[in-house]
């Protein structure tokens, strides 16, 4: 619908193929940086903010011809499920009791043919601390370069921050919090997918754009939906320009609603 009113062949503000930001270039930039000589990243941040977008980009080192990735975000599990979700994304077969001596033969095998190594974590808050530790063991066994990339939630560096889980966040070699964007920024992102599939910056008026980046408050996922419901809702109405009035039609649905503004309609 967007695409046939709008005359677009593009869906605009699409979670695929998004282009890196300023702090999400930065970080992909020294987490290469710290492969070469054996590195431990952590990457820290709200939902929304952005993590996936860096965890896709390293995901899509895999298609060079130097670069291994090893990646996977089902952290709900054992040890031993975790070690086969690695054995999978690296193909391997193996009997579960030979499975760690082959992922370190692995990891060897690929550096001697002058390869990158990336192990990628999402979801790593909701790892069991016994388990990241045996992973760090089991990685502490890898040539020195590789290195292993968590992705989480900000618990994730209060669990790491405990004494009894020094040996762990005593190896992180870099770390980063991605933040909220400023408003500006909010506006740039905004006006970038637009351009990108050849729409242009007027597409949502001056009041539509501000009321959008107010409410989202610099969360990416929650801009890029905003932005979709609104055009929707214009499309629907036939109209080429999103208007607050269109926005509005998206906020008032329950799931845009506060905790507290949920309270006290139910109270009402």
């Amino acid at each position: 619908m967007i695409k046939a009113l709008l005359g677009i062949t593009k869906e605009p503000f699409n979670h695929t193929d998004l282009p890196l930001l300023a702090q999400q270039k930065h970080i992909v930039d020294l987490v290469k940086i710290h492969a070469q000589q054996g590195g431990f990243s952590v990457i820290i941040g709200q939902p929304g903010v952005g993590k996936s977008i860096v965890r896709e980009h390293l995901e899509s080192f895999a298609s060079e011809r130097d670069t291994i990735v090893a990646s996977f975000s089902r952290t709900l599990h054992t040890y031993a499920h975790c070690l086969n979700q690695l054995a999978d994304s690296l193909q391997l077969s193996v009997a579960a009791n030979q499975l760690e001596k082959k992922l370190i033969q692995t990891a060897f095998d690929h550096v001697r043919q002058r390869k990158t190594l990336y192990t990628v974590i999402d979801e790593a808050h909701l790892l069991d601390m016994t388990v990241l530790r045996k992973l760090r063991l089991l990685f502490d066994q890898f040539p020195a370069k590789h290195n292993l990339v968590l992705f989480g939630q900000p618990e994730l560096l209060y669990y790491l921050s405990l004494l009894s889980n020094a040996d762990i966040k005593g190896r992180i070699t870099f770390s980063h919090t991605l933040v909220p964007l400023a408003n500006e920024a909010m506006v740039d992102a905004i006006n970038d997918q637009l351009k990108a599939v050849g729409l242009g910056a007027n597409t949502f008026n001056d009041d539509a754009l501000e009321l959008i980046v107010r409410c989202v408050e610099g969360n990416l996922r929650l801009g890029r939906n905003l932005c979709y419901a609104s055009l929707i809702e214009a499309c629907r109405a036939g109209k080429k320009i999103v208007t607050t009035g269109h926005v509005n039609a998206v906020l008032i649905q329950p799931h845009w609603r506060s905790h507290d503004q949920l309270i006290k309609q139910q109270t009402a």
